[in-house]
């Protein structure tokens, strides 16, 4: 393979802006014919910009400066050193360094995915020959090929991500060293899963409610779009959904994907379990809030959501609950004054004076006076009063006329 630039079509390296795992701001890329990292000014290279910006509106820069006639959308490179291009309305690309060195180690300009198999390749200047050649991986030499120019990794692993060099002999000019090349692994996408936010049982009608799509793995850049009952209605990790309500119910999903090729070969989607959102009217609830329940759908773990106690329902029973109030606070009220009248009541017949005697009727007795006449002679120590005389008279009330004395009565004690 040493030696060998032709491929069947036109691969293009893609040179991504760095993320932190989401899809960027869409920028220009420079594809690189040859395809390969780094390339090297002996095999003719040419460089085209590319980007979503105004057709023609390119402008080319070598080591910072303008370079080349504005306006071209791609050029051979005649010059060794580091170009960038700006399309209009895009933004300017990663840089791609175009090498004239004597000893150059390239990696194929492709997405390297894991699983993979890569050769990487130690070429002299002008294609002079290379011997004794070793390789290194993070400055560790991996193993020496006396004959040999090409280093294979197979299957790739993230571990063999990192920068490599080769040392060897080249033509006249003696032993040499490449600069270091970076060999990047990529993940597909996988696994992806949908998150709320705030959490499900603390959800109610009426709440604002946010979707978040992530995925267990997959390398950069990484877009989402999301889909309601499987109509796309979204891009963007997450989905804000406001003021919840019936017209939210439904099926959602999100969709990740990776793009690793610009041709469109290799492109990798997850598509996450269904979440299933029931917005539910209901006339009684008791602890509200969302019931969930796992459901298995074509192998995928789907979540279930019902929101209950709608606003609907928070008002009538919020009316119900103050007329029993007012009731309460009225019943309150008139056992307080009747206690109170009460109290007041017997206070006031304890503090009034007591009625005067009322006069005695006709001929009433108001008292007697009774005189015992003693017998002479009689005996002081007698236990038995012989013949006592006892004289009775009624005296007259105020009113009625006066009475005559009284007869005498005996054996009166």
């Amino acid at each position: 393979m040493a030696g060998d630039t032709g491929m069947a079509g036109k691969v293009a390296l893609l040179l991504w802006a760095q993320t932190l795992g989401l899809a960027g701001a869409q920028t220009a890329l420079i594809l690189v014919e040859p395809p390969w990292t780094l390339p090297v000014l002996w095999d003719q290279v040419t460089l085209t910009c590319q980007g979503s910006g105004t057709t023609g509106a390119t402008t080319w820069y070598k080591d910072g400066q303008r370079w080349g006639q504005e306006g071209c959308n791609h050029f051979p490179v005649t010059e060794k050193g580091t170009y960038t291009c700006d399309k209009r309305g895009t933004g300017r690309s990663p840089s791609v360094r175009v090498l004239d060195d004597m000893l150059v180690l390239q990696v194929p300009a492709r997405a390297l995915l894991e699983g993979d198999t890569v050769t990487l390749r130690c070429r002299g200047w002008q294609n002079n020959t290379v011997t004794s050649v070793s390789f290194y991986h993070e400055g560790k030499k991996l193993e020496v090929f006396p004959n040999g120019t090409e280093l294979s990794l197979s299957p790739l692993q993230l571990n063999h991500s990192g920068h490599y060099t080769c040392k060897g002999w080249v033509g006249d000019w003696g032993w040499t060293e490449s600069m270091p090349v970076t060999v990047t692994v990529h993940m597909p996408v996988a696994n992806a899963t949908i998150t709320l936010s705030p959490p499900a049982h603390q959800v109610r009608a009426g709440d604002n409610v946010t979707l978040r799509c992530s995925v267990q793995v997959g390398s950069a850049p990484v877009t989402f779009t999301w889909l309601h009952n499987k109509q796309e209605v979204a891009r963007g990790p997450l989905l804000e959904l406001g003021d919840i309500d019936v017209g939210h119910s439904g099926t959602y999903q999100c969709m990740a994907t990776n793009q690793l090729e610009q041709d469109g070969h290799r492109v990798f989607q997850a598509l996450s379990p269904e979440l299933a959102l029931a917005v539910t009217l209901r006339e009684h609830c008791n602890k509200g809030g969302i019931t969930q329940s796992h459901q298995g759908s074509a192998g995928l773990l789907g979540l279930r959501v019902t929101l209950m106690c709608p606003p609907l329902f928070l008002a009538v029973a919020a009316g119900v609950s103050g007329a029993l109030l007012f009731l309460l606070l009225l019943v309150g009220v008139i056992v307080a004054w009747h206690r109170w009248h009460r109290v007041a009541a017997r206070k006031q017949q304890e503090r009034a004076p007591p009625d005067p005697p009322a006069p005695p009727e006709e001929g009433e007795v108001l008292y007697t006076h009774v005189v015992v006449t003693k017998r002479a002679g009689a005996s002081p120590r007698a236990t038995t009063l012989q013949d006592p005389q006892v004289t009775y008279a009624e005296l007259r009330g105020p009113q009625g006329p006066p009475r005559e004395p009284g007869d005498i009565y005996g054996n009166v004690l």
